[in-house]
């Protein structure tokens, strides 16, 4: 890699300022996220557009566009540290030097800390840079006065261990501000401690630390001084990330060498007025300033990284090497709303086609969450093929999504014996304690509760109205009679969703008027049917799932169409049932007044969330319009986030049947979702 080197810079012995000089420095901004043998680092390829973005902004530090070097996932250590001699022939005043990716430990020679590639194998160092191979690199090029590294990877605090004849005396709060006339001086700074990981929790966002650096840059510090130096910055990242525990426990370090952490740096946004007076904002558009402003940084942001890698080939390379993820905001903000509905976080395909113990994962049909922790979750998910099978799931995390599949739970009749061929189970819900499961097939239709366990029926059928079973008894559509199961978090109401209308209700004007059967009783207990609603799904919508969000009637319905040529459809609805008619004794639910049926809100349509970049999401065979959307019937809501990013928010996480077919896909998804109260 080369870079021009623009005017000449001053003499080495010139006068230097008491300022980290943006025209007299040098940056290089090393990034890996792409990995052959370890796990993906997509928010690398944000930190390097924001850093980059944030350090070439005149407001805040203003370093010239040929002064700072940009290296992508480099392919070779040569690719990594040649580019950092580089910049230390340019720089005159300070040479700063940033990489974010894995890092790794050597266990064989004093555990010290590996850079690593996007080749590089664990217990391998061979394949990667030794952190001693970069300070070299950094310290002995060049005529920079000041040196400074800044590490965003697992353990990188075990780099300031690494340093010999470092004065420890002087580092953190206790540096003293020194002039640095003819003095040589040096600061790290590292996302982590030697021995923790740093965190990446969204790979649609920046690092945990990279961000927090970022987001001060930007944001400025509103009580601080008119310049920042770096070890301001530091304290007041260490400060950010401090209160998102326990949910991010990460502790940056910091080390000084002659004061450099006490140098001013970049300007303070938060108090020092703008370099340019912002235009009057446009007639007609009263938030002119700041639409312009985000769009102008934007663009920033996207120029300088296509320079930084070589104009427009470069950045059409980039885009096809590291595709936009298939993650973020679903359909943007509703009106008058600060935030988006709904966030998709996550996909996976690993359980797709996959069996266990020789029995095919496929037909997933409904998902009932077991357990969720910091580590991961658990669930059960319901195959609706012979004899009915239920499959105990570890997810991952919603934002790391890793499903991974046990031995199914085979469900029988209370003697033993399995269901006949045609069993059709649709929907599932766990009960209280989690040993016992009520679950609702379409053959019949019925409605049973079994002991997860053995598999087995416990106890009688519930019952279900006769108008709402198959002809000759009612008018439910063949199969499509109970899809939907629901219970309450007290345990004393179930809701059963009928996938379509009777054929008495019919629908209005291509909304169909889809019943709801609630039925009372007791956790563990006998359930007696005893009211009926109603609520109007989207056109050509059909119900195949629910989720009981409250003991007073709120529901999240997910809703389902499938059109030849097109694919399917698939959107989540919150219903309410408060105020909604007792409809059991209405014969035909046709033009019932509007006044009678369920409050319904739309929550997400999953055709609006992002699909990613070019072969991020693979495309079922029988979708032809949007690739992420496939045939999603199962649905499961877990417990309010109470801190971090979506504290108030709830994550959602659908399943989609294959009906054990090649043409489609067993797709997990999880989506943050901010429900009405």
């Amino acid at each position: 890699m080369t870079t021009a080197r623009g005017p000449e810079a001053p003499s080495p012995k010139a006068d230097f300022p008491a300022r980290i000089d943006p025209r007299r420095s040098a940056c290089v901004l090393i990034g890996v996220d792409d990995y052959t043998f370890l796990d993906p680092l997509r928010s690398v390829g944000h930190n390097l557009v924001e850093l980059r973005a944030a350090l070439t902004d005149d407001e805040i530090w203003g370093i010239p566009e040929d002064r700072i070097i940009t290296v992508p996932n480099p392919a070779a250590p040569a690719d990594l540290v040649g580019p950092i001699r580089e910049a230390g022939l340019l720089a005159d005043d300070t040479l700063i030097v940033y990489y974010a990716g894995h890092g790794l430990l050597d266990r064989h020679e004093g555990q010290q800390l590996l850079l690593t590639l996007p080749g590089s194998v664990e217990d391998q160092p061979d394949t990667c840079v030794r952190s001693r191979d970069v300070r070299r690199a950094i310290r002995d090029t060049g005529p920079a006065r000041r040196r400074v590294l800044i590490l965003d990877c697992c353990f990188s605090g075990r780099v300031l261990t690494e340093m010999a004849g470092v004065d420890r005396g002087e580092q953190g709060g206790k540096v003293a501000v020194k002039t640095l006339h003819e003095v040589e001086g040096s600061y790290v700074m590292t996302s982590a401690p030697k021995d923790r990981p740093s965190h990446a929790p969204d790979p649609q966002r920046c690092t945990v630390f990279t961000g927090a650096l970022v987001d001060v840059l930007r944001q400025g510090l509103p009580d601080g001084p008119e310049m920042l130096g770096l070890h301001t910055l530091f304290e007041a990242v260490k400060a950010r990330i401090a209160v998102m525990k326990p949910e991010i426990p990460q502790e940056p370090q910091d080390e000084d060498r002659n004061g450099v952490g006490g140098l001013d740096f970049v300007r303070n946004v938060a108090v020092l007025p703008p370099l340019t007076p912002p235009p009057p904002p446009t007639a007609g558009t009263p938030h002119g300033n700041r639409t312009r402003t985000l769009l102008w940084s934007l663009t920033a942001a996207v120029a300088g990284f296509a320079l930084a890698l070589g104009g427009p080939r470069a950045v059409d390379w980039w885009h096809a090497a590291h595709p936009a993820p298939a993650t973020g905001e679903c359909g943007g903000h509703p009106a008058g709303a600060e935030a988006p509905r709904a966030v998709l976080l996550d996909h996976s395909d690993a359980l797709d086609k996959k069996n266990v113990d020789y029995e095919e994962i496929k037909g997933l049909s409904s998902l009932a969450l077991v357990s969720e922790g910091p580590d991961g979750v658990e669930a059960l998910a319901l195959a609706d093929n012979s004899p009915g099978l239920l499959f105990p799931l570890s997810l991952g995390t919603p934002f790391d999504l890793n499903p991974v599949a046990d031995t199914a739970h085979t469900l029988r009749r209370a003697n033993g014996v399995t269901f006949p061929e045609w069993y059709d189970g649709e929907g599932l819900v766990i009960e209280r304690g989690g040993r016992t499961a009520l679950i609702a097939s379409e053959s019949g239709p019925d409605l049973r509760r079994f002991d997860i366990a053995s598999g087995r029926q416990i106890g009688a059928d519930f019952p279900v109205p006769k108008d709402l079973r198959y002809w000759p008894d009612g008018s439910a559509q063949t199969g499509r009679s109970i899809e939907a199961l629901a219970l309450t978090p007290n345990g004393r109401h179930l809701y059963a969703g009928w996938e379509a209308p009777l054929a008495k209700d019919g629908d209005q004007r291509g909304r169909p008027l889809i019943r709801i059967l609630r039925y009372t009783g007791e956790p563990g207990g006998a359930y007696r049917p005893d009211k009926q609603y109603t609520y109007l799904a989207g056109d050509g919508m059909n119900l195949v799932e629910l989720v009981a969000l409250d003991d007073e009637g709120g529901l999240l319905a997910l809703e389902r169409e499938y059109t030849s040529g097109l694919g399917p459809s698939v959107r989540v609805v919150q219903l309410s049932l408060a105020g909604a008619r007792d409809v059991s004794e209405v014969d035909s639910l046709y033009d019932l007044p509007a006044a009678d049926f369920a409050d319904s809100t739309p929550v997400l349509d999953l055709a609006a969330c992002p699909d990613g970049g070019p072969g991020v999401v693979a495309t079922p065979g029988s979708n032809a319009g949007h690739p992420l959307v496939d045939n999603a019937e199962g649905m499961a809501v877990g417990e309010e986030w109470t801190s971090g990013e979506y504290k108030g928010w709830r994550p959602l996480y659908l399943v989609s049947d294959d009906n054990g077919s090649g043409d489609q896909i067993t797709r997990l998804y999880s989506l943050a979702v901010r429900l009405k109260p």
